[in-house]
């Protein structure tokens, strides 16, 4: 059922750290401005687009008197402030800790800007110091269109010194654009999503999970954890 990998990738908001709810909390703090609600079937909507793509998705959707620019202005005031209390999702760092420490390829597949990985890394910056390829989507000039296209996976594998073929890596995604852009890069993908989500909607995952900590590598020819 699932084909052996020699590479990981993983997505950072909502996997790695739980930003995804102070994302909720920006966006509805703009809305409320203007009694609207970012409601989770929007949030949904946008989760793994770039940051002008997720907040022309916004302004259009509720019908916002913003301009794009004039959105991310005033949500990065609020993110300033928000992301470096961000935390680490549970069985995340053993799973980090586990793939370096057996050499596994592990690079950071993220649709966040520079900046904005530098406030959310912050106060984490020993477990992120261990990927030693990152990609920066919204920052990236070779990351042309975001999440659900390919094109980040597809950079991101890239950077190993050894190329792999992208059957070679394996994915992991909280959200269904980021599992539909591993999917069209031709990768396996372990999605990790919201309670919330309705499953069925996620029909391209390979392997859906509660939680990271309920991974077993050796599924995919990977290392197994000591008992």
């Amino acid at each position: 059922m699932f084909k052996p990998v020699t590479h990981v990738l993983f997505d950072m908001d909502g996997l790695l750290l739980n930003t995804e709810d102070l994302y909720t909390v920006g966006f509805q703090k703009v809305a409320s401005r203007f009694g609207k609600e970012f409601t989770f079937e929007l949030k949904s909507k946008i989760m793994g687009q770039q940051s002008k793509e997720f907040a022309g998705t916004i302004i259009d959707d509720l019908g916002l008197p913003l301009t794009v620019d004039e959105f991310l202005s005033e949500t990065r005031a609020i993110f300033d402030e928000l992301f470096p209390q961000c935390q680490i999702m549970p069985g995340v760092e053993k799973l980090i800790r586990h793939l370096h420490d057996h050499n596994v390829g592990i690079g950071l597949a993220t649709s966040s800007s520079k900046e904005s990985y530098d406030l959310k890394t912050v106060n984490h910056q020993k477990l992120f110091d261990l990927f030693p390829c990152k990609t920066w989507g919204t920052s990236d000039p070779d990351v042309k269109k975001g999440k659900p296209f390919p094109d980040i996976f597809f950079v991101a594998a890239n950077k190993f010194p050894d190329k792999p073929a992208p059957e070679k890596c394996l994915v992991f995604e909280d959200s269904i654009n980021g599992v539909k852009a591993a999917r069209a890069a031709g990768m396996q993908v372990v999605m990790v999503p919201d309670p919330r989500l309705d499953r069925a909607r996620a029909t391209e995952a390979t392997l859906i999970l509660d939680s990271v900590a309920d991974f077993k590598p050796e599924l995919f020819g990977l290392p197994p954890y000591k008992n």
